[in-house]
């Protein structure tokens, strides 16, 4: 999903919080998410009921889980939630947001000032690692980046400010 080559849809933080919400609804953690062409893959962990019958079924198995994210299913997210919003159906709390849809949201804002071509991270425990592909005119670079658990959770309590700054001003980008 190539979003900074001519698109329309330039907006990291919509679509990282689109994907993040997905995920905790799947109850997915310790994700690697990698940008390709046409859209994004998504790996982690994700607890599965296995049909066993024994105690374990109760509790659940660990499994790796591959999801395949591509722009029309990104396009579809996006635009039910405009929609949502446009309606003036009630945006769903911020505060009862799941762990994903919040972290990869606050991330995605972040990406979006950096205006990459490429991205790929990682989490563990908690933190990402970021791998950004910016090319210029001396050629493709990458650069790396880190986010604390803690930097995560600083991101999103300046969260709501940041919306109530841009509603302020009037941007049509604002959502929650």
């Amino acid at each position: 999903m190539r979003i900074y080559e001519g698109s329309p849809r330039q907006d990291f933080e919509e679509v990282l919080r689109s994907i993040g919400a997905f995920l905790d609804q799947r109850g997915m953690r310790e994700i690697l998410l990698v940008e390709v062409p046409d859209g994004f893959v998504v790996q982690g962990l994700a607890v599965t009921v296995a049909g066993s019958g024994g105690w374990s079924e109760s509790v659940g198995n660990l499994q790796k889980e591959t999801l395949t994210f591509f722009d029309d299913d990104i396009s579809r997210f996006m635009d039910e939630a405009a929609a949502r919003r446009n309606a003036g159906l009630p945006a769903p709390d911020f505060a009862t947001a799941g762990h994903y849809e919040k972290a990869l949201r606050v991330i995605g804002r972040w990406i979006d000032a950096q205006k990459p071509r490429d991205v790929f991270f990682f989490e563990q425990e908690g933190a990402f690692v970021l791998r950004l592909l910016h090319a210029s005119q001396t050629g493709s670079q990458h650069m790396l980046a880190e986010f604390t658990r803690d930097d995560i959770d600083r991101l999103v309590a300046e969260g709501p400010a940041l919306r109530n700054d841009r509603a302020a001003t009037g941007s049509a980008t604002a959502s929650n």
